[in-house]
């Protein structure tokens, strides 16, 4: 087997820190880097190796020669791909398989001697760090957390920003399979009603939602994506229902393998789990009495690094980190979406809070389209309102966004799909004037500062008027007089331009 001793690297050359996690897990073993804000950082490189290393564990309480094999291998790969990177902090953890293995510790000198200083999570460590996870991800989740990986299944409560309650079990997808062979039909249900109140955790779910955190669970929310011809492949803040996780169950034990590979997004690592996946789901359901489930794009790698932020960094909006972050990166003017929604925002002073956060987002990604051809502006700015990788954000949340910025951008006033297919239409008109009022603001101002600094817009009874400076008159050109009069009848009003003497 090839060895590296992993050196500490330099910071990049920009000075912005890289953080890596390994995570060892019991079905795969993964390297995620992360560069960006603290709050909410980029992936830079994301791989997977499905080693299985809990595959067997069960019945003869050893890792399998193969899978110690093909997890050296994969931890030689990322110490050396984390040294190529220059990452200036690595963070190797391990979670229930090689806690629980009897010749574990082969695999963790085996890191040893790749420079690999692992960190053996207990069970109570992995349900704290997934529960931070979603917090991390969805900041006003209030319900449990459940992950599911190999080895063991976490159950967390959280709620106001906090993890509260935890317990794990020895619920892993790789375990489900021989308890529901070996055990018979209604076997996985006797066992999960056991360890549940076993646990003091039956009923505890109170018809609160089910957070899905972990491989197997996201890959049947891409089934059931496929099964109802969703129109956004996001998985993140995804819901389904106990029925749909039936007909899951159902579809599942009539479909080959080769066509449920053949969905989109779906790994064949993944495949083969599911049925497993659907039937422990079904399991919790009707023990903890749960009546939904939320996926969660993120969960115990997130936590980690979630644990160690300062308290003020963990209070920042998540999506306003990123979109700010990525307006910054593509736009012509670091504080250009902060200035344009304070711009904006006297006229739409009766916005929720909710509403009003998705238009800061918008107006954070109101440049992101300036280098791209101008035929394409408005696709660019409905295709990184969709696909972006937001968290704290819901699908009618994304499509408010693509909305306004498909607007802002040039688009005009009507709905493409798939953004007509993903929110109401009272909602998606609100935007489209965020989007008329951003475009006002681009172009009067050119994306700079001052012209927004020194103007205002000002709503009344019949009028919508702009108030310019004696020496800002002359910026008052015919395109911004058009975009003026398009904002003013998209509200109702006339347009006044007004400048002080």
């Amino acid at each position: 087997m090839p060895t590296l001793p992993f050196r500490k690297p330099k910071a990049d050359s920009a000075g912005e820190p890289r953080t890596a996690i390994i995570d060892i897990g019991s079905n795969s073993i993964r390297l995620v880097i992360y560069q960006g804000p603290e709050r909410l950082p980029a992936i830079l490189f994301n791989e997977k190796v499905m080693a299985g290393l809990g595959r067997g564990l069960s019945e003869t309480g050893k890792i399998a020669p193969e899978g110690l094999v093909k997890a050296g291998h994969a931890l030689a790969r990322f110490a050396a791909v984390a040294h190529e990177m220059e990452v200036t902090r690595l963070r190797t953890v391990a979670t229930a398989a090689v806690r629980e293995a009897s010749n574990g510790h082969i695999l963790l000198d085996t890191a040893r001697s790749l420079g690999l200083d692992v960190e053996l999570l207990s069970g109570e460590q992995e349900a704290m760090a997934a529960g931070q996870g979603v917090l991390s991800a969805i900041p006003d989740a209030d319900g449990i957390v459940g992950d599911l990986g190999g080895g063991s299944l976490e159950l967390v409560r959280v709620s106001d920003g906090e993890v509260r309650d935890r317990v794990s079990f020895p619920f892993g997808v790789l375990r489900v399979g021989p308890i529901r062979i070996k055990g018979g039909q209604g076997a996985l249900e006797r066992q999960v009603a056991k360890g549940l109140k076993g646990a003091g955790w039956s009923g505890r779910g109170q018809k609160l939602p089910l957070y899905l955190v972990g491989g197997t669970w996201r890959a049947l929310a891409r089934l059931d994506m496929h099964l109802n011809g969703y129109p956004l492949p996001i998985i993140h803040q995804y819901t389904m229902a106990p029925a749909a996780i039936t007909r899951m169950s159902r579809t599942i034990s009539h479909v080959t393998k080769g066509r449920l590979r053949a969905i989109p997004g779906l790994s064949s690592g993944r495949a083969a789990t599911l049925g497993d996946g659907a039937a422990l789901l079904s399991a919790l359901f009707k023990y903890l009495g749960s009546e939904t489930t939320i996926v969660s794009a993120f969960g115990l790698r997130e936590g980690l690094l979630y644990s160690q932020l300062d308290p003020m960094i963990r209070a920042e909006d998540p999506l306003i980190v990123a979109t700010r972050d990525e307006g910054r990166r593509h736009g012509r003017f670091a504080e250009h979406g902060d200035l344009l929604d304070r711009w904006i925002a006297p006229l739409f002073a009766d916005d929720t809070p909710g509403m009003a956060r998705l238009r800061h987002a918008a107006c954070q990604l109101a440049d992101v389209g300036w280098r791209a051809n101008p035929e394409f502006r408005a696709e660019r700015g409905v295709e990184i309102a969709l696909h972006g990788n937001w968290v704290a954000i819901d699908a009618p949340g994304r499509a408010l966004m693509a909305q306004a910025l498909f607007t802002s951008l040039g688009g005009g006033t009507e709905t493409p799909p798939p953004i007509n297919q993903l929110a109401p239409p009272e909602d998606l008109k609100r935007a489209t004037a965020w989007g008329l009022a951003m475009r006002l603001g681009q172009r009067l101002s050119g994306g700079l500062a001052g012209p927004l600094q020194r103007s205002r817009l000002f709503v009344g009874a019949s009028t919508l008027a702009l108030h310019l400076e004696p020496g800002d008159a002359p910026l008052y050109g015919e395109a911004v007089e058009r975009r003026h009069k398009a904002l003013a009848a998209a509200l109702g009003r006339e347009p006044l331009s007004v400048s002080s003497s």
